[in-house]
């Protein structure tokens, strides 16, 4: 299984007259990766940048050997985006519904076992038919990744995807997520998960600050805490 496949060099963002990132230079090529830093550090920009979310305004980037400026919507197919918020993604009255959404593009007589199939994966199976304003937030969160992953990505994203849940649906999520079979980069600010990745990027005020092993990377995130 191949990594990441980030390349960042010298990469910028600026919004009117707003620099939300600059100089970013960094290479993930680990098959899970931790972004981490505080609020307001510029961690979820770099993720939306990651599928064309967000584009540079400076510098160069490549994803899985794409240009987010220029190849936005061939990158959204590749790279699967988890938002913090799953009500964010359910935009279908049903999780079977929703689930056949993201698998449209398969012929009709095929999707409904699909969808059947990620409902028993995901433990949500005897509740496809329920609405999925009923579900509860672990629930609702494990409905949204099924959806990205049912789109069968070559990457995952997930911005703060364990924020919003309890103890016990956090761990669950954040397994799920550290058990796929394809990259995942996680933003998160929950730094027992981000020490179960294969490295960490530590994220302060628009730049990169650190890189490389989680444990090296948290004790510097730690130390800038303290200081």
């Amino acid at each position: 299984m191949t990594g990441a496949e980030v390349v960042f060099d010298g990469v910028g963002c600026r919004v009117d007259d707003t620099v939300i990132l600059h100089d970013v230079t960094l290479e993930l090529r680990a098959r899970r990766t931790a972004v981490i830093g505080g609020n307001g550090s510029g961690k979820s920009t770099f993720a939306r940048m990651l599928n064309g979310l967000r584009t540079p305004t400076s510098g160069t980037a490549r994803v899985l050997g794409l240009d987010p400026s220029r190849d936005g919507p061939q990158l959204r197919r590749r790279v699967g985006f988890v938002f913090t918020n799953p009500e964010a993604q359910i935009l279908m009255p049903t999780p079977a519904e929703d689930l056949a959404l993201s698998l449209s593009g398969v012929p009709r007589a095929e999707r409904a076992e699909r969808v059947a199939a990620l409902l028993q994966r995901f433990g949500l199976d005897g509740r496809g038919e329920q609405p999925a304003s009923t579900l509860s937030g672990g629930q609702r969160q494990l409905l949204a990744v099924a959806a990205v992953l049912a789109t069968e990505p070559d990457l995952v994203v997930a911005d703060e995807p364990t924020t919003l849940l309890d103890l016990r649906n956090a761990r669950r999520i954040g397994d799920l997520l550290l058990g796929l079979d394809v990259p995942v980069v996680i933003v998160t600010h929950d730094l027992e998960l981000a020490a179960r990745c294969d490295e960490a990027v530590l994220f302060a005020d628009g730049a990169v600050r650190a890189a490389g092993v989680p444990d090296d990377v948290i004790a510097c995130y730690r130390e800038s805490v303290r200081a």
